[in-house]
């Protein structure tokens, strides 16, 4: 029986996913783990040095074209069972998406693996991501964007009152970064997921290009009954944006196309007409600000909104 598969979309990191796979290499212990590289069409030869240098790595699929993040992950999941009418019982136990631009410890995922052999009735996990400055990356546990809590993040009001429940709920920086908890969210840099979850709720929705994708699946694991947890007993280092900056225009259309994505999909129905407007409306405002800003800075400064 395989313990874990780990999917890694890559797009133009050579030199993090370099890294990443070896943290990998160090870190598998005695799981039964199955690596799956799927390569967006890079122009870095990174697909090449995976083959070259890491010959352990299961399977290396090169996409002719980038599909987007929800696009290459589904054909990873796809290429290790998931989605394919096979009984659970034949998949990998737990499903890993794993960003290329991370740096696990050696004893990560043993001890994610541990912890959730230990509490079955959660579903998806993710760990303590931090930046290279070692502060925390806020999107490694989030609640859902309803349109009230992306009201006080976009307003300003959660950076105003971070310590507050209520305004600063999206990122929930009102809770210290080492205690475990149950959240809404975690993110597709590392989101480990039970099988029986991730076949209960589907892969991940390809309408999101990048961004988004990782709170629509937990959103609808959630719908199952399952638990996300916020597990801090694990670090992870994440660089975060390799893959954005390079390209950040993109990115920038991408992350606000995902909250109308997002919306439209879990929250127009029961929303009121004229708020949807004002919600239409804001999310556009805001991706035209982001894009006009983004223009004019100059390339070393070029950068992405974080979810």
């Amino acid at each position: 029986m395989r313990d874990l598969a780990i999917v890694i979309v890559n797009y133009n990191t050579r030199d993090d996913l370099r890294r990443c796979l070896d943290s990998l290499q160090r870190g598998m212990g005695a799981l039964a783990c199955e690596v799956v590289v799927v390569d967006n069409a890079s122009s870095d030869g990174s697909a090449e040095m995976v083959r070259e240098k890491h010959p352990w790595v299961r399977r290396v699929i090169a996409n002719p074209v980038n599909g987007g993040y929800a696009y290459a992950n589904n054909i990873g999941l796809r290429a290790v069972g998931y989605a394919s009418g096979q009984p659970v019982e034949a998949l990998p136990r737990y499903a890993l998406l794993l960003n290329p631009d991370t740096v696990l410890p050696p004893d990560a995922l043993t001890q994610v693996v541990a912890f959730m052999d230990a509490t079955p009735d959660v579903g998806t996990l993710g760990p303590r991501l931090v930046r290279p400055d070692g502060s925390l990356d806020k999107a490694c546990r989030r609640s859902f964007p309803t349109p009230a809590v992306s009201f006080y993040r976009l307003s300003g009001l959660a950076r105003l009152f971070p310590n507050s429940p209520r305004f600063a709920r999206y990122n929930m920086t009102y809770l210290d970064e080492h205690t475990q908890a149950d959240v809404d969210a975690v993110v597709g840099a590392f989101m480990l997921m039970r099988a029986q979850a991730l076949e209960q709720a589907g892969l991940l929705d390809e309408a999101f290009f990048m961004y988004g994708e990782d709170l629509d699946l937990c959103y609808r694991i959630k719908q199952q009954g399952w638990r996300t947890v916020y597990y801090p007993a694990v670090t992870v280092l994440h660089v975060k944006g390799a893959a954005s900056r390079r390209a950040s225009r993109r990115a920038i259309a991408a992350f606000y196309d995902a909250m109308r994505i997002f919306h439209n999909k879990h929250y127009r129905k029961q929303t009121c007409c004229l708020l949807n407007i004002a919600i239409d409306a804001g999310i556009g405002l805001l991706k035209a600000i982001a894009l006009l800003a983004d223009r004019l800075r100059p390339p070393e400064h070029k950068r992405v909104a974080s979810a």
